[in-house]
């Protein structure tokens, strides 16, 4: 049966990309999929910063659980099966983490299960339920401003743990040993985290972007101390490898972009080619965080190009660039400058000259 509402097709789109890209498929999938719960929000949750997932949703509780609803039909239409996996916040002491305000039992089993194909292999399929249930690392924070530890009161401390009684310095959760990697070589932190038997991530919240970036990680000197002669042993292999990566990366974001100037095409005919390249090459470009570059713009899912082709519209097309030099409101501007939006698209809905 086709998904009747927009809400149905969005869930069961989420659902179906999600399974096919990683053979499972979970609520919080979905629920990220669709937009409503940011996975930056998701992080804030994982690491301690919110009570329950409820907390960082865009939406109400009422329509998450309509979600569930959806993705739960779309579930009994599949050959399925269950698997629960732990969810474990990424703090000291590992608590479990809470779905729900309210705390529901079997609410909290259903947000846990995930679901992988029937015809999996048991040991593929308990790879992938230990893999999902292993605890996240753990995080520290770089703090923008000074903070007094909850727990002995030293206010001179450079990195905290968020705990539900307040910030902890390193010496009150038994970090204090570790030495900090800065973040820019992936080699490196990677061979030091595993070689230290304890580590966590270090974060710093940037106010332009509005999310925790890593900034680093903490791990024990003797790791570091090994991780430096292993990258100094195969430097020159890791370079030509480099170049093979950096080569197959532009052949993948050429194809991308084509396949997104074609789907604009379509979904827009009246779209001039030589633009409809121009959007697909500005909203595609890797490391841009650009809605092309999002999971469901590399999935070339409809409503995610047309907001890149409605973001290309307003810029170039509008007013709206010097509305906000004029110093209005980003939101008023956008009410502005609404009708010419729909105009120019109304006119792309209907196909060009032949």
């Amino acid at each position: 049966m086709q998904p009747a509402t927009k809400l149905e097709r969005r869930v069961v789109a989420a659902a179906e990309r999600a399974l096919t890209r990683g053979r499972h498929v979970s609520p919080l999938d979905v629920l990220t999929g669709i937009g409503w719960v940011p996975p930056g929000r998701v992080t804030d949750w994982r690491q301690g910063r919110a009570p329950h997932l409820e907390a960082v949703a865009a939406v109400s509780a009422h329509r998450l659980a309509d979600a569930l609803e959806i993705f739960h039909r779309w579930v009994r239409g599949r050959e399925l099966r269950p698997g629960e996996v732990e969810y474990v916040a990424a703090t000291r002491d590992r608590p479990p983490l809470r779905f729900t305000a309210a705390g529901d039992p079997e609410l909290e089993r259903a947000y846990r299960t995930h679901w992988m194909p029937a015809d999996l292999p048991e040991p593929q399929r308990d790879r992938l339920t230990a893999r999902q249930s292993r605890p996240p690392d753990l995080v520290v924070v770089q703090p923008a401003a000074p903070f007094t530890c909850a727990r002995c009161g030293r206010t001179d401390a450079e990195l905290l743990m968020a705990e539900d009684a307040g910030p902890a310095c390193l010496t009150c959760v038994d970090l204090d040993h570790l030495v900090f990697l800065p973040a820019g070589d992936a080699t490196l932190t990677r061979r030091a985290r595993k070689a230290s038997r304890l580590a966590a991530v270090v974060v710093r919240f940037s106010r332009s972007r509005k999310r925790y970036e890593r900034r680093g990680i903490l791990v024990e000197e003797t790791a570091i101390e090994q991780a430096e002669r292993q990258c100094l042993s195969d430097e020159e292999a890791r370079a030509r490898r480099r170049e093979r990566d950096r080569q197959h990366r532009e052949v993948a974001d050429e194809r991308f972009q084509q396949e997104l100037a074609e789907e604009i095409g379509r979904l827009f005919p009246g779209c001039p080619p030589a633009r409809a390249a121009a959007i697909s090459r500005h909203t595609g470009t890797r490391g841009t965080g650009r809605v092309g570059r999002s999971a469901a713009g590399r999935a070339l899912d409809p409503d995610a190009v047309t907001r890149a082709v409605v973001a290309s519209v307003r810029h170039e097309d509008t007013g709206y660039d010097d509305l906000l030099m004029g110093g209005v409101a980003r939101d008023e501007a956008r009410e502005r400058i609404r009708a010419d939006i729909d105009r120019v698209l109304d006119g792309w809905r209907r196909p060009g000259p032949t």
